[in-house]
């Protein structure tokens, strides 16, 4: 399998808006998957520097719907951001692993306690965030998974 040293696997949810690019679209690039270009924020990028091949993403699409529709997972490592020259941007690729069978609302997951730091509850703005082992695993059963 991949090397991924003594790390356990991380979680995070990245967040698309789905008139721009949506889980249908990331299923379309199929293994190569798709570079998540275009962020500008320090947090997110840092949270994407972060990752490990093989880390599985919960995509959210933001805007319309605000639901998590789909599992992705990290397939490239952080690497410079190929629609800027500025070398402070980078970003991963991701990959689509599977749908979720039954989406998960925002208006859900505000209404779990369980879930009440959720960083989707918490950082309302940030479009690429960590998320707990809990917190995966409940949204994957809340998800039909």
């Amino acid at each position: 399998g991949m090397e991924e040293g003594d790390r356990l696997m991380a979680y995070w949810l990245m967040k698309s808006e789905p008139d721009v690019f949506s889980w249908d679209d990331l299923v379309a690039t199929g293994e190569k998957g798709e570079e998540w270009n275009g962020v500008r924020n320090y947090l997110a990028r840092n949270n994407m520097r972060a990752m490990a091949l093989g880390d599985r993403v919960f995509f959210y699409h933001s805007n319309i719907g605000l639901e998590i529709v789909g599992i992705a997972e990290v397939c490239a490592l952080s690497h410079p951001d190929s629609t800027t020259e500025d070398p402070r941007w980078d970003c991963v690729d991701i990959r689509a692993v599977q749908k979720l069978p039954l989406p998960v609302t925002l208006k859900q997951v505000k209404a779990t306690e369980a879930l009440s730091q959720m960083s989707l509850v918490t950082s309302m703005r940030l479009s690429v965030q960590p998320v707990t082992e809990e917190e995966w695993a409940l949204v994957c059963q809340m998800g039909g998974l």
